[in-house]
C-alpha cells in the first residue's frame, strides 16, 4: 500500500488528509532565545503582559507569573525609547531574581529607533508592516501613483534595513505580525480590506529580509474573526511555499473577547488550522489575566493531538441508563487526577457504551450496576468495589501500575 500511495499523489494525499495525525508544514526553525521553533519542535505557547512595560518591578512579577505556568515566550509593549531601555532592566532582574526568559518586544507605530534599541535585550522584535511606516490616511485620496508607491517602499527599506541587519547580527528572531484591522492606506486601496492585502503586506516584509539574507523569520496573520483568519493564515502558508519560504507561523485570533465565546472562538480558528497542519507557536488572545490564557492553549493543543501536558478525560453525556450521578464522580476523579500528566482516565455512566467507547482510555470507571463500580486497565476489568470507594480504588490502581506522583 505504501509503495502505490507514494506514487499515486491523489491516493497519497488522500491518505494524508484521512490520516489521525497531523503532518505539519514543513517549517524552518527559528531560535527565540532558549526555545526552538518549527515544524521540528513542539508547538510553542506565548502571551503578552498587561503591565506598562516602565513599571520595571511590575512587568517583571508578571512575567515571571506567566513563564511560571508554562508560557514559553512573553510579550510586552514597547512603544517608547525610554521603554525599550527599561526591557534591559527587566530582563536584567529576570536573570538575577528568577531565569533568563525568552521575552518578544512589541514595536508599532514608526518604530525603528526603538526597534534598534530594544534589540539589545529581547529574543524577538516584533513589528507591524501596517504600521511600521505610519502615516495619517488622507480622506481626499483616490489613487497611488506608482511614484507614490515606489518613495513609501524606498521608505520602509531605509528604516527596515537597520533593524534586520541589528537582528542579524545578534543572532536574533523578527516577527513580521499582520493584523486585519491595520493594514496600511496603500494595501487597502490595491487588495481592500482583505486577505489577500494580508498576505502582501507580510510578503513585501519578507523580501526585504530575503535579500538581505535574513531568515530568522516568523509570520503572523491575526483577525478578530475566525474566517478572516483562516484563509490569511492559508493564502499567507501557499504563497511563501510557492515562493520558497519555509517560515513558522504565530497563529492566533486576535482581541477574541473574553469567556466561553472567546474561547470558543480561539480555539474554531487556531485549532482548525493547526489541524490542518499550519501552525508553530500560538497565543490565545482573550480579554481576561494572561495567566488564563495559558490552560486555553494547551488544551487546544492536547485536543489535536500535538502536545500532552495534562490528564485527557473522557466521560459520556450521561442518559437515563447511568447508574450514579456523572458530573459529580467526574469532578471527584478530576479532583483526584488531575495534577498527574500524560494518562487517559475514562468515566462511564453504564457498560452499554462504557467498555467500547473508552477502549483507547489508560483507566477506566464504569457503572456495574447499582451502588457498583468496575475498574479497567484498558480494555481488561480489573476490579468492581463500592461506588463509594471508586475514585479511592482507581488511585490505588494508577499507583500499583506505578503511574501516580503525590500532588
Amino acid at each position: 500500500m505504501t509503495a502505490i500511495l507514494s506514487q499515486n499523489p491523489t491516493e497519497s494525499a488522500l491518505a494524508q488528509r484521512y490520516s489521525t495525525q497531523i503532518h505539519r508544514r514543513k517549517t524552518r526553525t527559528v531560535m527565540v532565545g532558549d526555545i526552538a521553533m518549527g515544524s521540528e519542535h513542539p508547538v510553542r505557547v506565548q502571551s503578552m503582559i498587561n503591565e506598562d512595560t516602565m513599571d520595571i518591578e511590575g512587568a517583571t512579577a508578571a512575567i515571571r507569573s506567566l513563564h511560571e505556568i508554562g508560557c514559553e515566550m512573553v510579550r510586552l509593549t514597547v512603544p517608547t525609547l525610554a521603554s525599550a531601555k527599561a526591557v534591559g532592566e527587566i530582563k536584567k532582574r529576570l536573570k538575577n531574581t528568577y531565569q533568563a526568559v525568552p521575552l518578544v518586544a512589541d514595536v508599532h507605530h514608526n518604530g525603528m529607533k526603538i526597534a534598534l534599541e530594544v534589540a539589545n535585550h529581547v529574543d524577538k522584535v516584533r513589528i507591524n508592516p501596517g504600521l511600521f511606516v505610519f502615516e495619517k490616511p488622507d480622506p481626499n485620496r483616490t489613487e497611488f501613483k506608482s511614484d507614490e508607491i515606489q518613495a513609501i517602499k524606498d521608505k520602509i527599506f531605509q528604516k527596515f534595513e537597520p533593524i534586520v541587519t541589528t537582528l542579524k547580527k545578534q543572532n536574533k528572531a523578527l516577527r513580521i505580525g499582520v493584523n486585519h484591522g491595520s493594514l496600511a492606506e496603500r494595501m487597502l486601496f490595491a487588495y481592500g480590506d482583505t486577505p489577500f492585502g494580508m498576505v502582501e503586506s507580510a510578503m513585501e516584509f519578507i523580501r526585504i529580509c530575503d535579500s538581505l539574507d535574513f531568515h530568522n523569520i516568523v509570520i503572523s496573520m491575526k483577525a478578530s474573526r475566525a474566517p478572516v483568519m483562516l484563509a490569511a493564515y492559508r493564502m499567507m502558508a501557499d504563497t511563501m511555499d510557492k515562493e520558497g519560504f519555509n517560515y513558522p507561523l504565530h497563529l492566533g485570533v486576535t482581541e477574541a473577547g473574553d469567556g466561553d465565546y472567546g474561547r470558543i472562538k480561539s480555539t474554531a480558528g487556531i485549532a482548525t488550522l493547526l489541524s490542518e497542519g499550519i501552525g508553530d507557536t500560538i497565543r490565545v488572545s482573550l480579554t481576561e489575566a494572561p495567566e488564563k490564557e495559558i490552560p486555553v492553549a494547551y488544551s487546544i493543543l492536547q485536543a489535536v493531538g500535538l502536545r500532552k501536558t495534562m490528564v485527557e478525560y473522557i466521560s459520556c453525556p450521561s442518559c437515563g441508563r447511568t447508574l450514579f450521578n456523572l458530573e459529580e464522580v467526574v469532578a471527584k476523579v478530576r479532583d483526584a487526577t488531575q495534577h498527574l500528566t500524560g494518562l487517559d482516565i475514562a468515566v462511564m455512566g453504564c457498560i452499554v457504551n462504557g467498555p467500547g467507547e473508552m477502549a483507547d482510555a489508560d483507566y477506566g470507571y464504569v457503572g456495574k450496576g447499582t451502588g457498583t463500580i468496575a475498574l479497567y486497565r484498558r480494555r481488561d476489568e480489573i476490579k468492581r468495589v463500592p461506588e463509594d470507594e471508586g475514585v479511592k480504588a482507581l488511585i490505588d490502581l494508577i499507583k500499583e501500575d506505578g503511574k501516580w506522583v503525590d500532588p
